[in-house]
């Protein structure tokens, strides 16, 4: 096994349509992890970690890519192409609906709490995947959703619109106020994977049940030869604990914390 696989175990889940492989690390109430484009990097397995020393289970499924294989460009661009060419689990374009692998999440978080306990599930999208959390929510598990760079629905029209459809975010919005939950939701000012006017429906339709953080990039990390994005990995600069970028995860792991019991 990889060192960045130490210590965790691998298992196959299956919801009866989809099987992919999960990784999982820690003890206590359970935190999905989704990773971001190209796959499940070593840095997404270093926010696992950091999850589960908070006194969490964390959940890791591999839905793209080669688990642990670094990030680089052709990598990214690799996985990119065949998801366009071959990914009928993703919806890429069309905006106002959910991709159908969120069915498969949901049966995931359900199981997850019925193992784990604790006041609920948390969820973390990133970048590609970065909205499914907020579709989760029409699993009642699902308490505490975190969308990183949320960057569907793709291409220059859908600026404003969301991944999920109006009835899920409908049943999102009345879980928030039936059981006092809220979102998080992160981006870098200059992303232009995640438009403002994304973060600003956001606002619209959820008001202040969202918090929508957006970071300037001067304070990414630097040298990553890539433009700010990913706001919990790649672009984390862990070399300046007190910095925006790492006072922004501390915010993520507190939000888990406290909205799943751990």
């Amino acid at each position: 096994m990889s060192d960045a696989l130490a210590g965790f175990t691998k298992f196959e889940f299956d919801d009866g349509r989809w099987k992919r492989p999960v990784y999982r690390i820690g003890s206590g109430p359970a935190v999905i992890v989704i990773h971001e484009i190209p796959g499940l990097h070593p840095l997404v397995l270093q926010f696992a970690r950091d999850v589960a020393a908070e006194g969490m289970t964390v959940f890791c499924p591999s839905l793209f890519g080669k688990p642990t294989k670094p990030v680089s460009k052709g990598y990214i661009t690799a996985t990119t192409l065949k998801l366009l060419c071959v990914g009928r689990e993703f919806s890429l374009w069309a905006g106002d609906r959910s991709s159908p692998i969120v069915d498969w999440l949901r049966a995931l978080a359900r199981q997850a709490h019925a193992e784990c306990g604790g006041q609920g599930v948390g969820a973390v999208g990133m970048c590609f995947t970065g909205g499914f959390a907020l579709a989760m929510m029409t699993e009642p598990s699902v308490v505490a959703p975190v969308l990183s760079q949320p960057s569907l629905p793709a291409g220059g029209k859908s600026g404003g619109k969301l991944d999920c459809s109006p009835e899920e975010l409908a049943i999102a919005k009345a879980r928030m106020e039936a059981e006092n939950l809220s979102l998080i939701a992160l981006r870098f000012e200059g992303d232009k994977h995640v438009p403002c006017a994304r973060f600003q429906t956001l606002e619209r339709e959820l008001g202040s049940r969202v918090e929508a953080i957006t970071l300037p990039d001067s304070v990414a990390k630097q040298g990553t030869g890539q433009p700010p994005h990913s706001v919990l990995t790649v672009h984390l600069d862990r070399d300046d604990p007190d910095g925006e970028t790492m006072q922004v995860y501390r915010k993520v792991l507190a939000f888990f914390k406290e909205r799943t019991g751990a």
